[in-house]
């Protein structure tokens, strides 16, 4: 008997053995993929390839690419090789290759590489993950959504969710911007994408604020979960995967089918964001078919809600910030809107068109702190990198280093430094193409990027006419940003103290 039991355990260790040895083969041979491609790339290590633990990141994931791009840009290096696990992904560097990922050769790379799953997850089936021609045609239906009318049609909501931040704006005490804003950004979304008066100012916790936060706070399994997502979509597919928490995509659900109920029912129109997806609803195409069903309404809406939930409230904070340390420019934005707002005796849309040096502030806010610090993509059909012999084969993920261009001294001197001066009307034009990418370049550009600037130069503009401010002791600087997040998000909270105009 002893025998038989020693024996199985001979064979099982030997099977052990047997397993170890071929995994350390397999990762060995793939982690050799670029060299047979003969491209130079930033050496992998086990297993994780030339990323981090993506259950115990150290830093933002941003933040790794801009060092592995400054690195290989400090040896003169054109493009490299990086993994995801054993996962090859190609990361541009010049700008040439930038500009043909992004826009010239954009039929090699028209897919972010972004995983959806319409059946599991439906509300993961947006314009942003979408592929090929589901994506073509749905963008083509919704470019209309953000034009100067309808942004015209959607500004006076804002307003009036600027107004209740200006009422509820506390002078007694440093206040978190961050917190602060994102209640802005809430009742934003929640006023044009899905048409429902928050308030967040008067009820910090309501729903839809609750819910919101939920969809961005990920529990380890969550997080496991999304990022087999992300580095291996076909698998994550099989598996049924979801990547947005189930009570979420419930809660808008709701939300949706409810306000288009009552909208239907009632014959109500509203000159929100629903009202547009809610009118391609309603009308056909050229095969007599809806242009959106109920449940592509709602994925589009959700979108809306994380594009702008976040990356909004961000920037307005990263530019307050930045102004509560540089007195001079928040003076000299200051001085800009009340001269504007004097022409126009109210905020405007049109006026906000002539904020000139807001807007430098603005853009230069954008290049420092990229919501988005890298843009991916994927490789579609086979591309050979012109003047090379180098092919990027089909499904590769393909990534350019936002951040690592935006701080990038042959682009942008002294690039640590907050210089709204760059974004000037002399100096504009000096910009280099495809060195400026906050919402990215080429046919996927952010959509909603109109949008977004008029958001934050809504925020800014009522906030710097009724109050002036300055950077709190209780702000940790400098800023540490959130390593378990994808967008550039500061970990604690920025605190302002707020000082009301007379």
């Amino acid at each position: 008997m002893a025998t038989i039991f020693n024996c199985a355990c001979a064979d099982f260790l030997a099977v052990v053995i047997a397993c170890v040895i071929g995994l350390i083969t397999f990762f060995k041979w793939r982690f050799k993929y670029w060299e047979r491609k003969g491209l130079p790339y930033i050496r992998p290590s086990f297993p994780f390839g030339t990323m981090q633990n993506p259950l115990r990141p150290k830093a933002n994931f941003g933040l790794t690419i801009k060092g592995q791009y400054a690195e290989s840009k400090q040896k003169g290096l054109r493009h490299v090789g990086l993994f995801t696990f054993t996962k090859p992904t190609y990361l541009a560097i010049d700008l040439e290759y930038v500009r043909n990922v992004l826009s010239s050769d954009f039929e090699h790379f028209v897919d972010r590489g972004v995983y959806s799953n319409e059946k599991d997850d439906p509300l993961s089936a947006n314009l942003a993950a979408l592929r090929g021609a589901k994506w073509k045609k749905l963008r083509a239906k919704l470019t209309p959504t953000f034009t100067s009318g309808k942004m015209k049609m959607m500004f006076p909501l804002l307003v009036e969710c600027g107004r209740q931040m200006v009422e509820a704006m506390c002078t007694e005490e440093p206040i978190d911007i961050k917190d602060w804003l994102g209640r802005f950004g809430t009742d934003v979304i929640g006023s044009c994408a899905f048409g429902i008066d928050c308030n967040s100012f008067k009820e910090p916790n309501s729903e839809f604020r609750v819910t919101g936060k939920r969809a961005f706070m990920w529990t380890k399994w969550e997080s496991a979960r999304n990022f087999l997502a992300f580095s291996n979509p076909n698998l994550a597919l099989k598996l049924g995967i979801r990547t947005i928490p189930a009570e979420v995509s419930n809660v808008f659900q709701k939300l949706v089918r409810e306000a288009v109920e009552m909208r239907e029912k009632s014959g109500v129109k509203r000159g929100d964001f629903l009202q547009v997806l809610l009118d391609l609803k309603n009308s056909t195409d050229e095969e007599e078919q809806p242009h959106l069903s109920i449940t592509e309404m709602t994925a589009q809406a959700f979108l809306f809600f994380v594009a702008g939930f976040e990356t909004s409230s961000s920037t307005l904070s990263f530019c307050l910030f930045e102004l509560a340390q540089h007195q001079d420019m928040q003076e000299k934005v200051r001085e800009e809107i009340e001269s504007v707002l004097g022409t126009h005796n109210e905020l405007t849309y049109e006026a906000i068109k002539e904020l000139k040096y807001t807007r430098q502030v603005i853009d230069e806010t954008l290049r420092k702190y990229p919501p988005l610090p890298h843009l991916v993509r994927r490789c579609v059909k086979d591309y050979k990198v012109p003047g090379t012999n180098l092919t990027i084969e089909k499904g590769t993920a393909v990534t350019v280093s936002v951040y690592g261009i935006h701080y990038d001294p042959d682009y942008y001197p002294n690039p640590e430094q907050f210089d709204p001066e760059r974004f000037s009307a002399e100096n504009k034009p000096t910009i280099k193409p495809f060195t400026y990418l906050p919402f990215g370049e080429g046919p996927r550009m952010c959509i909603g990027l109109r949008f977004g600037l008029m958001q934050v130069a809504v925020g800014l503009a009522l906030l710097l006419k009724n109050f002036r401010f300055t950077l709190s002791e209780k702000t940790k600087v400098p800023l540490k940003y959130n390593a378990n997040s994808i967008i550039l998000s500061v970990v604690g909270d920025i605190w302002l103290k707020v000082h009301k105009i007379q």
